[in-house]
């Protein structure tokens, strides 16, 4: 296996890392709500995604 014949310098380790950084999840509006929710995720408020019920959420008592 060839191995390199010189150490890369650390500009050059770095620009290739460039590419590599974290984004913001994407936030939206609950239709249902108007809570703030993470995209294609279920509202953590009420339960509902695109308009329909998929958890039943407790009430509290």
């Amino acid at each position: 296996m060839p191995n390199p014949k010189r150490k890369h310098s650390k500009t050059r380790r770095d620009k290739r890392r460039t590419h590599y950084k974290a984004t913001a999840p994407t936030v939206v509006t609950c239709s249902n709500c108007g809570s703030s929710v993470q995209y294609h995720r279920v509202c953590p408020e009420c339960g509902f995604y695109r308009g329909k019920l998929v958890i039943e959420k407790k009430t509290a008592e």
